[in-house]
Parts: structure tokens; C-alpha cells; sequence
């Protein structure tokens, strides 16, 4: 009775993918991808810290 048997088996390694050639359309969406990321990052830094939705939760009123 040895110590591994009652244990969680390793998964096999999958084998790795080989890198199919990309064709003009995939480099251009790839491309595409890139400056949408960019420019959503431009936004959110511009947008951090302005505005009511910076400061997030409820305002509470001083009345009961």
C-alpha cells in the first residue's frame, strides 16, 4: 500500500498547440484589438476621480 493511491491523480500534460500562420484578416483584428484597448485606457485615466461616480455609495440625509 504505497502513499499515493488514496490521493488526487496529476492531469496529463496537453500537448502543445502549434502556431497556425495568420492570414491578413487575423493581423488586422489583432491590430484592431490593440488601439480599442489603448483607447479605452486613455478614457478610463481620463475619467478616474471626476464627477459624482467617484465617490460611489449612497448619500445619507442628516433628517429621521
Amino acid at each position: 500500500m504505497s502513499g499515493r493511491e488514496g490521493g488526487k491523480k496529476k492531469p496529463l500534460k496537453a500537448p502543445k498547440k502549434q502556431c497556425k500562420d495568420m492570414d491578413e484578416d487575423d493581423l488586422a483584428f489583432k491590430q484592431k484589438q490593440k488601439e480599442e484597448q489603448k483607447a479605452m485606457e486613455a478614457l478610463k485615466a481620463k475619467a478616474s476621480g471626476k464627477g459624482p461616480l467617484g465617490t460611489g455609495g449612497i448619500k445619507k440625509s442628516g433628517k429621521k
